[in-house]
């Protein structure tokens, strides 16, 4: 875990932060115990991991920012408009990011990434939504709008490619930040491209962990993204998309910042 700019390793404790661990108790055991003999590292030295571990699920929530609707000149959605990333897309907060094969419409996303801390099914009222919540992160929910939008069928496809979802770098608790009042902000190559405030969400928070809840069992280490803010690639004339050789930076007020460098695929490696 990470307290400062040093990293605590607690595998003596829990063996990942993971769907299982957390049902047995982690943050618990984790937030009770003596971490001040526990061996640490400057934030940085090592490779950071997705903070969950192996999540079941990967839900997203489309059009979701006032903003995002008025620049992709969309209707309103009258409820929340769901649908899901492949687990596997889901990486480090500063891994790379692969552009598919021929790709040409490689997008940005910021987005406010819920965790969920425990089951979840059916809630009463989206008043009960905090209990439910583990933390918050940083989510990059990187979309190839060609398979998106022009292929016909399900926007999973635009979004589930390996490498599609950094996360990171930690999870913030929500006792230490509003979930529903952060700046968040993406920029390619230095130049600002996001910057909005999760004020700007359509859907609130506790209203999509409910809504979902609906019709899904929500686990414990599941993520839900939650929208993106306006100035992602494709709203511009003409679209300004990710290329190799792009620096891409992600942040949240509260929470940090991660920097994903974009790739080519090659046949045989990544």
């Amino acid at each position: 875990m990470i307290s400062g700019q040093n990293v605590i390793f607690v595998d003596s404790i829990i063996s990942d932060w993971s769907r299982s661990e957390l049902e047995n108790g982690a943050l618990k055991k984790v937030g009770g115990a003596d971490l001040t003999s526990l061996p640490s590292e400057a934030l940085g030295k090592s490779r950071i991991g997705a903070p969950i571990h192996n999540p079941t699920k990967v839900i997203c929530v489309g059009l979701n920012y006032l903003g995002h609707i008025k620049e992709a000149n969309a209707e309103t959605p009258k409820e929340p408009i769901i649908f899901m990333k492949a687990p596997d897309s889901v990486v480090g907060p500063n891994d790379d990011i692969v552009i598919p094969p021929s790709s040409d419409a490689t997008d940005y996303e910021v987005e406010l990434a819920i965790v969920l801390g425990k089951k979840a099914l059916y809630l009463d009222s989206p008043e009960q939504a905090p209990d439910y919540i583990l933390g918050y992160s940083i989510s990059q929910d990187v979309s190839e709008r060609h398979w998106q939008l022009e292929r016909s069928g399900q926007w999973v496809k635009g979004k589930s490619f390996p490498t599609f979802n950094p996360i990171g770098p930690c999870i913030v608790t929500p006792d230490e930040i509003d979930g529903s009042n952060l700046r968040l902000w993406c920029s390619v190559d230095g130049q600002m491209r996001q910057d909005s405030n999760t004020n700007d969400l359509l859907f609130g928070i506790n209203h999509i962990i409910w809504y979902v809840s609906q019709f899904m069992e929500l686990h414990p280490g599941d993520i839900i993204n939650t929208g993106t803010p306006f100035g992602v690639g494709l709203g511009f004339k003409p679209p300004q998309y990710l290329r190799a050789g792009n620096v891409l930076r992600t942040g949240i007020e509260g929470i940090g910042e991660i920097q994903s460098n974009l790739v080519a695929y090659q046949k045989g490696g990544k």
